[in-house]
């Protein structure tokens, strides 16, 4: 299984924004075959930080999740909205 954290950095301007276009990728990547688990937080003590927390069944599933029409529209618009890091895991 793979494991993504993705941090998501934002102003105030463009955090409602930023939640909105990951809810939307949440509830779209869910349907991709393989995902075990896609949700999106948001910091307890850091309003200006979400998190996307995603579980793959394997690479396969994943690379395909990520050429998927949801994943290319709104990967962008998140990256435009704040900055990501990304963290990554394999088990």
């Amino acid at each position: 299984m793979i494991r993504l954290n993705v941090f998501i950095q934002v102003n105030e301007s463009n955090r409602s924004a930023a939640l909105a276009t990951a809810q939307e990728l949440v509830a779209q990547s869910v349907k991709d075959n393989g995902c075990i688990a896609y949700d999106v937080f948001e910091s307890a003590t850091r309003k200006d930080v979400l998190m996307i927390c995603e579980t793959w069944k394997d690479a396969e599933s994943l690379s395909a999740h990520e050429k998927a029409e949801h994943f290319v529209t709104l990967v962008p618009k998140l990256q435009e909205l704040g900055a990501m890091k990304l963290e990554k895991f394999e088990f």
